[in-house]
């Protein structure tokens, strides 16, 4: 009777058993997350708050809204944060602050009071990555953080996510300027946060949020806030008022939440617009797209340039300012090709659409050797693919005609730089085109065709 009564119980044991592999094995193994990094995910965010959780294309871990703000700060300003639950981190560039605690924004008066700090806070930060820069961080309004006792107003609109406010003024409308101090930033910023966040938009353009309206939505699910338009008190958890920056178009995995790189931002990128080519080696026939610049640094023999690139194979594709404003189908010209040839300019940043294994070639113009390899030439290769510079020779400079050779601005550049940015910028930015060396120029084009196997 004692065994037939161990049998019975061992038999219960083994169906309970069963039942609860079966039930671990459609919780995660029938789903697209991996069960072990699921794990890893609840052991690692747990600090005794409850994950909110939503279906969506599989199940998405949403962290605590303190983890999630904490991993914005590091050192002292993380100890600030988590004792005060308000922390500010200033570096050369730009000046992020966090608040993990209730935040209440007057948009009319550009004002975010935060409803329990244990330090009195009197704080103006302007949200734009060029702070080192004072004549353009005129062009952004400040924003005032407050505590204490200032008198709340009441909340007109209340939301379940922190907000992240950022400025659209500044030097937006210029490619260069719009990836380097907002949307890189925007990503550095909020891309952990997965999409659970409102954005709020100081010195809101209309045209340049319609431009990148496909990356904010991949960053936000939420509509954005026009801040001067809207002028309402909107209530949120806690708040993100600035962007984290690294460098010129560049991402440092160490310094940011979940280890993000170049890379990452490119997938993001191919995501958000819906970019089918990977790699070059998905393309069949060599492609060149050639950036036209109709003004300054212009190319005075294209048409000839544009042959030279035929005869050598590759179908080319001349891209005018015109054709570049609509993002949303320019990305997807740009994914298709294998090559991109461009002077110097803010046209170059087209480059984060190419495939993988794509080749860069920058026209180096005659002054510009160090902001071309600072903006362009070290962030290529970040983003997996191959660099070349096309440095012109004087000759090729149509300020050699203008000047002569013997003058500073041919034989002495370093003369001109010396009397400082505005001098430096009428001449060798705005006040140069460019005459190619057909048959240099080829031979830049021979080694991009054997970086693509040809």
């Amino acid at each position: 009777m004692g065994k037939e009564s161990r049998r019975l119980v061992l038999g219960a044991t083994a169906v309970v058993l069963l039942l609860v592999i079966f039930l671990l094995y459609a919780a995660y193994f029938t789903s697209d997350i991996n069960p072990f990094d699921s794990w890893k995910d609840h052991l690692s965010n747990w600090n005794g708050s409850p994950h909110r959780r939503k279906v969506d294309k599989g199940v998405e871990v949403v962290e605590p809204l303190e983890f999630t703000m904490r991993r914005l700060v590091r050192g002292e300003d993380r100890v600030q944060l988590e004792t005060t639950g308000f922390s500010c981190h200033s570096d050369l560039h730009s000046e992020v602050c966090v608040a993990k605690t209730p935040v209440i924004i007057d948009n009319n008066a550009l004002t975010a009071y935060l409803q329990s700090s244990q330090v009195p806070v009197n704080h103006t930060v302007r949200p734009y990555a060029r702070k080192e820069d004072e004549t353009v961080m005129k062009q952004v309004s400040p924003v005032q953080i407050l505590n204490g006792n200032a008198s709340l107003p009441a909340c007109q609109f209340t939301h379940d996510v922190p907000a992240v406010v950022f400025s659209s003024g500044g030097f937006t409308g210029n490619q260069f300027h719009d990836f380097n101090e907002v949307i890189i930033p925007l990503f550095i910023t909020c891309y952990h946060f997965k999409s659970h966040l409102q954005f709020v938009i100081t010195d809101f353009k209309p045209w340049w949020v319609r431009k990148y309206n496909r990356i904010l939505t991949h960053l936000s699910k939420f509509e954005v806030i026009n801040a001067a338009k809207d002028g309402g008190v909107h209530c949120f958890p806690g708040a993100v008022i600035g962007l984290k920056y690294h460098d010129n178009l560049a991402l440092s995995p160490t310094e940011i939440p979940g280890g993000y790189s170049m890379l990452n931002f490119k997938h993001f990128l191919r995501e958000t617009y819906n970019l089918k080519i990977k790699n070059v080696s998905d393309i069949e026939k060599p492609k060149l797209l050639l950036i036209s610049r109709p003004k300054t640094r212009k190319f005075m023999n294209e048409d000839e340039m544009v042959d030279v690139m035929e005869e050598l194979g590759f179908e080319v594709v001349v891209a005018t300012p015109n054709r570049m404003s609509n993002l949303d189908k320019f990305a997807e010209v740009l994914n298709s090709c294998s090559v991109m040839v461009g002077a110097h300019g803010a046209g170059v940043t087209n480059a984060v659409f190419l495939p993988a294994g794509a080749v860069l070639v920058q026209v180096v113009p005659l002054g510009l050797d160090w902001a071309s390899t600072a903006y362009f030439g070290g962030p290529s290769k970040e983003m997996g693919m191959h660099y070349l510079e096309y440095k012109i020779e004087p000759k090729e400079s149509s300020l050699f005609k203008e000047y002569g050779p013997d003058h500073p601005v041919i034989s002495d550049p370093k003369s001109i730089f010396k009397k400082g940015y505005n001098a430096t910028r009428a001449t060798y930015v705005d006040g140069q085109n460019l005459m190619i060396n057909l048959v240099r120029f080829r031979e830049t084009l021979e080694k991009a065709m054997k970086f693509l196997g040809h």
